[in-house]
């Protein structure tokens, strides 16, 4: 089996981020006509190799974050900026953090 665990140190170990959302409360009833925008932008990022993964937390949905895999945060914030649920106010509050992957299949992939 391959050796998942990858030293910190490794000079080919690519960069993640993790991007967080805050939503207005009943987001769900407001995104209706966004949400195709939303995830067309998504679909492209994860069409070009950045997007790894996104999704929503609750019941009822008040938040969400998505894992990037790329060498700049600039690319995040580039999505943030031409997201509709963004330019729309859908979003109240976004983060975006640099995470170090350590262990896992997706850490030291070429995806």
């Amino acid at each position: 089996m391959e050796n998942l665990l990858v030293s910190a140190t490794q000079s080919n170990m690519s960069r993640f981020f993790v991007l967080t959302y805050k939503y207005l409360p009943n987001v769900v009833t407001n995104e209706a006509p966004l949400r195709a925008a939303h995830l067309q932008l998504a679909q492209q990022y994860l069409v070009e190799g950045k997007l790894l993964l996104g999704g929503a937390f609750g019941d009822p949905i008040h938040s969400a974050s998505a894992i990037f895999k790329t060498d700049t945060k600039e690319d995040i914030e580039k999505f943030v900026q031409a997201d509709p649920y963004v330019q729309q106010g859908l979003v109240t509050e976004w983060k975006i953090r640099e995470w170090t992957g350590v262990i896992g299949a997706l850490v030291n992939s070429s995806l």
